[in-house]
């Protein structure tokens, strides 16, 4: 016992502390990510990196996701420092320790069972405070402390050494037995459990395991052998067996960084906390040899932070090669609890998550399998939590670590054969859809992950895969301790790397089916090399979506002579899978994984199936607990229906006012018709303001205007798609709005295409076509094929494809069918001047078969070669419209292009003082003309004019009797300005103010 305690009162209500420890996950993420960096700096730069490290949170919060507090009674606390044994060179080790009694306790001859808590790796008693409140209230004595060499305690970090972290557990029990508050149930022997999680989940079950005296313990989220956990094989044996002697499977990298980077921190330098004592390298009479030593010491504690030397170096030396030396398997083991479950007879509940890429399900079925093995009363729950994602089961994960506490420390006490407060395995099914809350199933028996079950038909070519040189690019099937914050972030074709990945994949399921477990699959392999490298990720397939229900993934490595085959069994990713009919599932197996030491060295491995069924554990029909009352799902449903009452009378008010509208027989043969259009949206902006036009057969019609002109508004009424304010669109005599049958007779593409990405550009078009309903044989097919002009790329994945090709299959798509009205916006976006050049006959041809083709672009000198008619708008308004040739052509105008040194301004100076010329203009050279240009309009005749240009000595090259699209397109915007009120700006400065639209 120490000799620094302190008296506190605690508060009697805490009822904000569960939202505080959900909202602390958040923070110990980003921490998680911080930490990892610092020990890849740690592991690149050396010890002049490791100043600004600082301990992390291998589990934020490192409570137990099932232990939040709640409201609990008043309570009474003790802070002490208690000694324990000292570390190898003899420094003393003091921890720092509260307990937490029932008011009044200490001043009573009442007793109370007791409870010990330990805290993850990189945290300290603090992190321990809300599970300490809960369990007080619940009538424990309750000891939190910060572990060797973490927080406040001295020492050094061993890893769960049972010579060192579980020996302080030990000590820490002897401290509950010397209470006069803690109930006995013999000499020095409290009646006491042990919870933890994580690294604490590891300390729970080898003190549990150590010492007798315990009589109930609760580990979670934890290893079974750490060897196993951070080397994960997942070939032939499980990969929770250690005796199996299975060759090391690939090093979790990412993970390994994390732990190691967890106890970083703390004194930098490496000198030792308060209470260590003395560092020989402070010793002012240190002599000049042991001076240079300690400075080599003082380098090496300042890399390792406050790990224990040869721990450190034995995972450093991992970290640099990616793999393990014997000395560091035997290591791990040794600071595992399988070597010691056999001892182990207090019945042990295990909770571990199903989103955990860290310590997976296969962790604690080793464990249970030892422990049943051992005649121990076990309980297995599997959460959808873990160290990546915070479970949504919390408060009953909480329950049931209570209920398991007061069972065996206050209802059946010393009964080591007593029944289990609850069922046997408890495990959370897939999340429905809209819930916010997993709903957990029960059963009496826990059949371990490798349960019989059924079997699904696979297949599959199989083929070669190559493991690129160094290692690199790496498939990205998962980001280690981002959980939900990255679930969508790696994607099919991440992982899916070609050429390092082949995959497999089963028929579809008939009926509904729901796999607890491991499901199975048989390989043959063979190598280059002497290894096979693996890493295994499930996902399904439905629809043509492939998804991934787990972000977890099953390594392997197989040791094999060169050129020779192997068969091996692969345990694939555990956990519950809900498969709907009609869902196949995929089987990926890459070379390389970001999350891994991958291989560096350059190998080609072989891989086919060596057996063609799937294997899947399943249970009977589970006894699901009904999920409780998610209200704010209840809420939105409410609103949702609410809103659909809404649509529903909207649409009946909308099919009222269409039948109000309607057919127009004297239009009937008339494609377009755009009658009196306004469009004001909710800012006041008239966006489109009272047009008119219409399109003919046969015609190209352009619709031309400035950002801002109110095209794509236009475009957006005609098509259905919004309404207007007033105001209405005939096609073909009939009205359009949202929905109208019309409408299948008019193609569309407007502001860009869309398609599937992994379907061909061929299976694109036949699935849109299928949407429509109608028959194959009108589609045309092959001249839309024609059009898009894609040649063998027409059955390559869209994802491959350049903007030109995507914007081609766009309008071949538009296209099908071959609609009598045919709406382009901006159709010559990505596509090369050839390309621009071969769509142009396209369209001329398509409108001549007496269709009409309605083009909204900005390249005009495409516009005046292709549409024979335009409309330009201005600030929602129609300015002009016609025939091209009529807008281009005028016998008052005559174009005059001058040489290139020719200086414009005397010529236009001169002519505008020539009796019977109206207006002069000057346009500058541009990429087609070397010279200016100066438009003249007279009624004089054009020889006139040019007689009188001639005569200014002015030097001419070409002469028109037509203007160019562009000019005359400006020309009517310009006159457009000319009737705003703002005349301040230039034409150039206007139009860059014109609001877009």
């Amino acid at each position: 016992m120490g000799d620094e305690g302190e008296q506190h009162a605690g508060g009697c209500g805490r009822p904000g502390t569960r939202r505080r420890w959900v909202a602390a996950l958040v923070p110990g993420l980003v921490s998680m990510l911080v930490s990892m960096l610092a020990a890849a700096l740690v592991s690149l730069a050396g010890p002049a990196a490791t100043a600004v490290a600082a301990p992390g949170r291998l589990a934020a919060g490192t409570a137990p996701s099932y232990l939040t507090a709640v409201a609990a009674p008043s309570y009474l606390t003790a802070v002490q420092r208690i000694a324990v044994g000292p570390e190898p060179d003899g420094t003393p080790v003091t921890l720092d320790t509260t307990i937490y009694a029932p008011a009044g306790a200490g001043g009573s001859t009442a007793r109370h069972p007791a409870v010990l808590l330990a805290h993850g790796l990189g945290g300290s008693k603090a992190d321990l405070e809300d599970a300490a409140v809960l369990l007080v209230g619940e009538g424990f004595v309750v000891l939190t402390y910060s572990a060797r060499g973490f927080g406040a305690s001295s020492g050094r970090v061993h890893l769960d050494d049972p010579a060192f972290e579980v020996a302080d557990a030990q000590r820490l029990v002897d401290t509950l037995a010397a209470r006069p508050d803690v109930q006995l149930d013999g000499p020095k022997d409290p009646r006491v459990a042990v919870v933890g999680g994580s690294y604490g989940g590891a300390l729970a079950l080898m003190l549990a395991a150590t010492d007798p005296r315990i009589d109930a313990d609760v580990a979670s989220i934890t290893w079974h052998d750490l060897a196993d956990a951070l080397f994960p094989q997942s070939a032939s044996a499980s990969s929770a067996d250690s005796s199996s002697g299975a060759t090391p499977g690939p090093f979790k990298q990412l993970w390994g960084a994390r732990f190691f980077a967890g106890a970083l921190g703390g004194s930098p330098s490496g000198s030792p906390s308060p209470g260590d004592g003395a560092s020989p390298s402070t010793n002012p009479s240190a002599t000049p040899a042991a001076g240079a030593a300690a400075r080599a010491a003082a380098s090496g504690a300042a890399l390792c932070g406050r790990y224990d030397p040869t721990v450190c170096r034995l995972m450093v030396t991992a970290m640099e090669r990616g793999t393990p030396d014997q000395a560091l398997l035997d290591l791990l083991r040794r600071h595992s609890p399988a070597p010691l479950l056999g001892r182990l007879t207090a019945p042990t509940l295990l909770v571990q998550g199903q989103t955990d890429t860290l310590f997976g399900l296969d962790q604690a079925d080793a464990t249970a399998r030892a422990l049943t093995a051992a005649g121990t009363t076990v309980a297995v729950r599997w959460t959808d939590g873990g160290h990546d994602a915070p479970s949504t089961t919390a408060d009953a994960d909480e329950q049931a670590t209570v209920d398991w506490l007061r069972h065996f420390l206050v209802d059946s006490p010393g009964r080591r054969g007593a029944a289990r407060p609850g069922p046997a395995f408890s495990y959370t099914l897939p999340l429905p859809r809209g819930a916010s809350t997993t709903p957990l199933a029960t059963s009496d028996r826990y059949p371990g992950l490798t349960a019989s079950g059924t079997t699904l038909p696979i297949s599959g070519a199989g083929g070669q895969v190559v493991t690129p040189p160094g290692g690199q690019p790496a498939s990205v099937t998962t980001v280690p301790g981002l959980g939900t914050a990255a679930a969508s972030l790696p994607t099919y074709p991440l992982a899916a790397l070609p050429g390092s990945s082949i995959a497999f994949t089963t028929s579809a399921v008939q009926a509904k089916t729901l796999v607890v477990g491991s499901p199975r699959v048989r390989l043959r392999v063979r190598s280059s090399g002497t290894q096979v490298t693996l890493y295994a990720t499930l996902w399904q397939v439905r629809g043509g979506n492939v998804t991934r229900p787990r972000s977890l993934v099953a390594p392997l490595r197989v040791t094999i002579p060169a050129g020779q085959t192997r068969e091996v069994t692969v345990a694939l990713p555990p956990g519950t899978y809900d498969l709907a009919a009609g869902t196949s599932w995929r089987v990926l197996l890459t070379t390389t994984d970001s999350a891994f030491a991958n291989p560096r060295d350059v190998r080609l491995d072989q891989v086919s199936l060596a057996a063609t069924q799937l294997e899947l554990p399943t249970l009977p029909v589970p006894r699901a607990a009904a999920a409780p009352l998610d209200r704010e799902s209840l809420g939105v449903a409410i609103a949702i229906g609410a809103a659909l009452l809404g649509l529903l009378g909207l649409g009946a008010w909308r099919r009222h006012r269409r039948r109000a509208l309607h057919r127009r027989d004297d239009l009937a043969d008339v494609p377009l018709v755009v009658e009196d259009l306004v469009k004001t949206y909710k800012d006041g902006h008239r966006a489109v303001d009272d047009v008119s036009w219409r399109a003919e057969r046969g015609q190209v019609v352009g619709l031309l205007g400035p950002n801002g002109a109110g095209k794509t508004t236009t475009i957006r009424m005609m098509l259905g798609l919004i309404r207007p304010d007033s105001g209405h669109v005939y096609v073909l005599g009939e009205p359009v709005g949202p929905g109208s049958a019309v409408l299948g007779r008019v193609g569309a593409l407007v502001e860009g295409p869309g398609f599937l990405p992994h379907l061909s550009g061929r299976a694109n078009l036949h699935a849109y076509w299928e949407a429509t309903g109608r028959p194959d044989e009108e589609a045309a097919f092959e001249d839309a094929y024609a059009v898009a002009a894609l040649g063998g790329a027409l059955d390559r994945p869209v994802r491959t494809y350049s903007q030109g090709m995507r914007q081609r299959l766009g309008i071949a798509q538009a296209m099908l069918g071959k609609p009598e009205l045919l709406f382009l916006d901006e159709p010559t976006n990505g596509l090369d001047p050839p390309q621009i050049a071969a769509m142009r006959p396209i369209l001329q041809d398509y409108a001549a078969t007496g269709r009409t083709v309605v083009v909204s672009s900005h390249l005009l000198g495409e516009v005046e070669q292709t549409c024979s008619h335009v409309v330009v708008m201005h600030a929602g308004r129609v300015v002009a419209a016609g025939a091209v040739a009529d807008l281009l052509s005028s016998d008052d105008v005559t174009v005059l292009d001058l040489d290139a040194a020719e200086d414009p301004a005397p010529l236009a100076e001169a002519l505008r003082a020539v009796p019977g010329v109206e207006a002069v203009e000057i346009a500058p050279p541009s990429v087609d003309r070397t010279g200016a240009r100066v438009t003249v309009r007279a009624t004089l005749s054009r020889a006139d004019v040019v007689r009188a240009a001639v005569g200014q000595g002015a030097e001419i090259v070409a002469v028109a009797g037509h203007r160019h699209l562009e000019e005359v397109f400006l020309r009517y915007i310009e006159q457009a300005h000319a009737s705003d009120a703002d005349q301040s700006a230039s034409l150039s400065e206007r139009l860059r103010q014109v609001r877009a639209r």
